[in-house]
C-alpha cells in the first residue's frame, strides 16, 4: 500500500512541474557504511543507531517530497565493516552479492570506490560493478596497461533538462595498505592530477550545469602548489582550492563529519560536506536551479545540512525483503568456535605485554614458523569474556580482513621498526609524573581534555606494533629513535643486526601501512615486494579462527618478552594514563 501511495505522489510530482519553475534537487549522500546495512550491530549484538535500513525510511519520505528531485549516492567503503559484508563478500551462497541488491533496491544513482571496497579482492568488486544498477566510480584507479579508468569515471545524472556531473575519486593510498593480489593490474593515480583533468574534460565535453565531486578523500590540509604532494592520501580540500568548476564536493575515508565552505582559486565558494560514518548520518544538499523555457539552467542555490539517521526508523519493507540474509549473518556471526580461559581485553596492549595482541602473535608464529611477529591492537577498547568463542568474538578481536605475510627483514631494519613504533606511542618520561602514552596536545603543550573528561592520543592505536620472538626493553626516558634496546631472540640466541630474520606482520603493516616499514626501517617502498616469502590463502582473521577450532580451548597469557623501563617511572605513569585514556581503574 505504501510503495503504491509514493508511486501516486512521485507521478503527481512530475506532472506538477513545468518548464518555467525553479528546479529542485535533493542530493543524499552516504559515506563509509562499512557493512551498516541493518540497523543492528552484529559486533555488539545491540540496536544500531545507524543503518542502510534507516537511511531508506529518510528516502523514501524525502522521494515523496512534491517538486524536488531526490538523487541518492554513496561515498565509498562499503563493503567492509560489520561481520555483514564478510559474510555477503565471502562466505553467502547468494546469486547476487547483498550489497547489490540492498543498493539496487533503495535505487542509489551513483557510488564511488573505496579503499576497503577494493580490500574486498576483485572477484568480489569487479561482481559488484556488474550487479548495480548504477555506476561505480573511481577515475583515479586506472588499468596498468592502457591507462584507462577501471571503473567507471564520472556519470551524468539528467532531471528536466538539468545536467549534473557526479566525478568518481578514491584515496590513492591503496598500494601502501593493501596486497597486490587485491589490486593485481590498477593504478591509482593523484587526486588533484586525476581531478584537474576529468573536471575540464566534463567542462568540455557535456555541457553540465553543476559538478559534484564523490571523492572517497578526506579534506586534508590547506596545501598550496608548491607544497602539494603527488599521491596524498586526503586532498579533497586542494581539489576543492584549485580545481574551478566543483560546485559541490562530497568528502570521506577520514570518518569527519564536516560541512565547510572552500574559496577557490577563481572566487567561486565550493560546499565541502561529510556525513557520519556508518550509516548514522548522511550529507544532504539542496540544489536549486532556475527556470526558463529555452535559456540554460543556472544554479542559484547550493545549501547542505548533516541529518542524523538515529531520527529515523529502520524501514519495515526494507527488513523485510532482506530478512533471510540477517538471518544468515545471525547464524554465522553466532557459530561456536572454541573455549576461551580467561578474559581478553585490549586496554592492557597500550602499557606492555598483554594477552589481546599477544594472542595474535601466538598465531602468527605457529602458522608461519617465522623467527619474529609484529603486531598492534586493532580494536581500541573491547573485552572478550571467558567462555564460549563465536565468530562474533573473532570480529572484536580482529577488525580487519587483513592477509598474513612473512617477509625478510635484517636486524637493523627489525629494531628500527620498533623505535618507529615506539615513536607513535610513548611520550619523552622526564620524571615519575610524566605521561608514558602520547597523548594529543594544546598549543600551551598540556594533553587535551575532551568534554567527556578524557584525553585522546595522538596517533592511532592500530599503528602500535609490539614484537614477539624477542627479548627487548624500550627506555622511554630517552628520546623517540633511541630507546629499543633487542637483548636476544626468545630462543637465547643472540640478536645480529646485519643477520636477516623471517617476520611475520598483516599485509597492511607489510604494504607499509603506518609507515614503520618506509619511515621507520628505512625499506625503499618499491623493495617492499621483494622481502615479501608468504602470503596466507585466507584473511588472517579465518586462519584465527580455524587455529582455534583446532585447538578446541585456548588460554592466552602474557607473552612477557618486552620490558618499558624505568620500570617504577612506567607502572606508576600507566595506572594514571589509563584513567586519563578510559576513565577507569586499571
Amino acid at each position: 500500500m505504501f510503495s503504491q501511495l509514493l508511486i501516486l505522489l512521485i507521478s503527481i510530482h512530475a506532472f506538477l512541474y513545468t518548464e518555467a519553475d525553479d528546479i529542485h534537487f535533493r542530493v543524499i549522500v552516504t559515506n563509509d557504511v562499512h557493512g551498516a546495512v541493518f540497523a543492528h550491530d552484529f559486533m555488539k549484538d545491540e540496536a544500531h543507531p545507524g543503518s542502510l535500513s534507516r537511511v531508506k525510511t529518510f528516502v523514501d519520505l524525502e522521494r515523496a517530497k512534491l517538486n524536488q528531485h531526490v538523487v541518492l549516492l554513496d561515498n565509498g567503503d562499503m563493503l567492509q565493516g560489520q561481520p555483514t559484508a564478510y559474510h555477503a563478500n565471502f562466505v553467502a551462497q547468494a546469486e547476487s552479492n547483498l550489497f547489490s541488491r540492498v543498493m539496487n533496491y533503495m535505487a542509489f544513482d551513483a557510488a564511488s570506490v573505496g579503499n576497503h571496497d577494493i580490500e574486498a579482492g576483485p572477484e568480489v568488486y569487479n561482481t559488484i560493478a556488474m550487479e548495480f544498477n548504477f555506476p561505480y566510480l573511481a577515475a583515479n584507479a586506472v588499468d596498468a596497461i592502457s591507462g584507462h579508468p577501471h571503473f567507471q569515471p564520472y556519470t551524468i545524472i539528467e532531471q528536466q533538462g538539468v545536467r549534473i556531473a557526479v566525478l568518481g575519486l578514491i584515496s590513492p593510498g591503496i598500494p601502501n595498505w593493501l596486497p597486490a593480489k587485491l589490486w593485481k593490474g590498477l593504478e591509482f593515480t593523484d587526486l588533484y592530477e586525476t581531478a584537474s583533468y576529468w573536471v575540464d574534460y566534463i567542462k568540455t565535453n557535456e555541457q553540465t550545469d553543476a559538478i559534484l565531486g564523490l571523492f572517497h578523500s578526506g579534506a586534508g590540509a590547506d596545501t598550496d602548489l608548491e607544497s602539494y604532494e603527488l599521491l596524498t592520501e586526503n586532498a579533497a580540500r586542494h581539489i576543492a582550492k584549485y580545481v574551478p568548476g566543483i560546485d559541490v564536493i562530497f568528502t570521506a575515508h577520514d570518518h569527519i563529519q564536516r560541512k565547510e565552505l572552500v574559496t577557490n582559486i577563481s572566487g567561486q565558494e565550493v560546499l565541502m560536506i561529510c556525513g557520519q560514518a556508518n550509516a548514522q548520518a548522511v550529507a544532504a544538499i539542496d540544489l536549486v536551479f532556475s527556470g526558463g523555457l529555452t535559456e540554460r539552467r543556472q544554479l542559484k542555490t547550493i545549501e547542505g545540512q548533516l541529518v542524523d539517521m538515529s531520527d529515523f526508523d529502520p524501514c519495515p519493507a526494507f527488513d523485510s525483503l532482506f530478512k533471510k540474509d540477517f538471518d544468515e549473518v545471525q547464524e554465522f556471526i553466532n557459530q561456536p568456535i572454541g573455549t576461551l580461559k580467561s578474559d581478553l581485553n585490549s586496554r592492557e596492549s597500550y602499557f606492555g605485554n598483554a594477552a589481546f595482541t599477544d594472542f595474535v602473535h601466538q598465531v602468527q608464529l605457529s602458522l608461519t614458523g617465522a623467527d619474529i611477529s609484529f603486531a598492534a591492537p586493532l580494536s581500541f577498547n573491547v573485552k572478550i569474556p571467558k567462555g564460549m568463542l563465536s565468530m562474533r568474538d573473532m570480529f572484536n578481536l580482529y577488525r580487519y580482513e587483513n592477509y598474513l605475510y612473512v617477509m625478510n627483514l635484517k636486524g637493523s631494519e627489525i629494531k628500527n621498526f620498533l623505535e618507529y613504533s615506539s615513536s607513535l606511542w610513548f611520550d619523552t618520561m622526564t620524571d615519575k609524573h610524566s605521561n608514558l602514552l602520547l597523548f594529543r596536545k594544546g598549543e600551551d603543550g598540556k594533553n587535551i581534555i575532551n568534554e567527556d573528561g578524557k584525553a585522546r592520543l595522538a596517533k592511532a592505536f592500530f599503528n602500535f606494533d609490539s614484537a614477539d620472538g624477542l627479548i627487548y626493553t624500550v627506555d622511554v626516558s630517552k628520546k623517540a629513535g633511541e630507546r629499543i634496546q633487542i637483548k636476544s631472540l626468545k630462543n637465547g640466541e643472540a640478536f645480529d643486526l646485519q643477520k636477516t630474520y623471517k617476520v611475520a606482520l598483516n599485509s597492511y603493516r607489510g604494504s607499509n601501512g603506518g609507515g614503520h616499514l618506509v619511515d621507520g626501517a628505512g625499506i625503499p617502498h618499491e623493495s617492499l615486494q621483494k622481502r615479501i616469502t608468504f602470503v596466507s590463502e585466507k584473511d588472517l582473521r579465518s586462519h584465527m579462527a580455524d587455529y582455534i577450532l583446532e585447538m578446541k580451548s585456548i588460554a592466552p597469557k602474557p607473552a612477557a618478552t618486552w620490558t618499558i623501563i624505568p620500570e617504577a617511572w612506567a607502572k606508576e605513569a600507566a595506572k594514571r594514563d589509563y584513567l586519563l585514556l578510559f576513565g577507569g581503574g586499571l
